[in-house]
């Protein structure tokens, strides 16, 4: 017997794969800094944790195929709070950011259709193309433009007549960078130019960072067909377990179509639902206070690395998370297995993600580690320090063995 090719090629996590290594360190005694993953330590609302443990029903029944309609309700209110008019038919709630992904890939595009995204991206979009049959079409970004879209001839160049839509994230994981107007209006002209769907990953629209407001491709005028926003409350309210996403678009043909997708897996979670109902009734302090904390520890992750003279690094501006260029690495699951191994300062080690991971060309990021700035900044500040103990010594070892040659 054979298994699947999908099963086969589907990408292995360059997020999770280091885990057994940890495990072995902290068996060692080793204390670990977890950086490689965007797991929140901000306490989940209490309002949310209420509603899902004040349930009162004796059965705990199928809900909507589409969700609870308090929730998209509520979404629909809350978006109207950036003053984004919503209506509660245009979003239908599903397994978390993952399905919304998932069934957006399915609806806009057939077996062997593609998809363009700017890399480095959050490298499970590999993983959502491969269960649809679809083939990622990569465009690079540079750590030294800050990870923005590349010229419009580049854009253009990766169009073919398989291409269905691109994705684009914003904020952006892994890299933190937030698209300007500017480059949304683009991304606006460049769907109409080559008839395409827009699909935006605004999973982080709340963590933007120096006083600047996110704006949703959703603002766009004369796109409003084309335009399909995957979201999530699992960063949003610090919620990642309850798995409550959503599909928002105004293209009623699209919704019907991811209704059907809604209805064969037949429906999101129930009380987690109740919970997300609960947290889009907080105000705006709520998020004021989340959003002060992560630019704090951003500009301790940010103002530490960039110390170093061999770092590439420009100042994200949202989201938790940084992809650092570190020139004398050349091979970073090889540094980051290293890390792990053979490196402690004081009994302590990080643990960071390696960056190919987030590119779909082969050999790319590979000077390059996602880091997540979610620790609370003293632990934040000791694991910088750790880490760049270690990123020195291990170019030591490498400039050393290079000229034993």
């Amino acid at each position: 017997m054979q298994i699947s090719r999908r099963a086969i090629s589907i990408q292995e996590s360059p997020i999770r794969k280091l885990a057994p290594l940890a495990a072995s360190a902290r068996a060692r005694g080793i204390k670990i800094f977890n950086l490689n993953i965007g797991q929140p330590d901000v306490p989940t609302p209490p309002e949310f944790l209420r509603a899902v443990c004040g349930f009162k029903d004796k059965v705990l029944e199928y809900g909507p195929s589409d969700g609870l309609p308090e929730l998209r309700e509520g979404m629909a209110a809350y978006f109207a709070r950036y003053e984004i008019a919503l209506d509660p038919g245009e979003i239908l709630i599903t397994n978390g950011g993952s399905e919304a992904i998932l069934f957006a890939f399915n609806v806009v595009a057939d077996q062997g259709d593609e998809i363009i995204i700017p890399e480095p991206f959050y490298t499970n979009y590999n993983g959502y193309a491969e269960m649809a049959s679809l083939k990622v079409v990569p465009v690079r970004t540079r750590a030294e433009d800050g990870f923005h879209l590349p010229p419009d001839d580049v854009l253009d160049a990766a169009v073919t007549p398989r291409t269905r839509a691109i994705l684009v994230c914003s904020p952006n994981n892994p890299t933190g960078t937030v698209l300007t107007w500017e480059e949304l209006e683009r991304l606006a002209a460049f769907v109409r130019r080559h008839d395409l769907f827009l699909i935006a990953d605004e999973v982080y629209k709340e963590f933007t960072y120096d006083g600047r407001r996110h704006r949703s491709v959703l603002e766009l005028p004369g796109i409003e067909e084309r335009v399909i926003v995957v979201d999530s409350i699992s960063k949003r309210f610090s919620a990642c377990g309850a798995r409550v996403g959503a599909v928002i678009s105004r293209n009623r043909e699209v919704m019907a179509s991811v209704l059907k997708f809604g209805q064969a897996r037949l429906c999101p979670p129930t009380l987690e639902q109740l919970g997300a109902i609960a947290a889009y009734r907080l105000d705006e302090s709520y998020f004021d206070a989340v959003r002060a904390e992560y630019q704090r520890r951003r500009d301790v992750m940010y103002e530490t690395l960039t110390r170093d003279p061999g770092i590439v690094l420009k100042r994200p501006r949202g989201a938790f998370y940084m992809i650092v260029k570190m020139a004398g690495v050349e091979d970073s699951d090889d540094f980051a297995r290293w890390l792990l191994e053979e490196h402690q300062l004081g009994g302590e080690t990080v643990l960071v993600a390696p960056a190919g991971g987030f590119y779909a060309t082969p050999g790319a990021g590979n000077d390059e580690v996602r880091m997540a700035y979610v620790l609370e900044v003293p632990k934040l500040e000791r694991a910088m320090e750790v880490f760049r103990a270690g990123l020195e010594r291990y170019r030591a070892l490498c400039h050393a063995a290079t000229h034993a040659v």
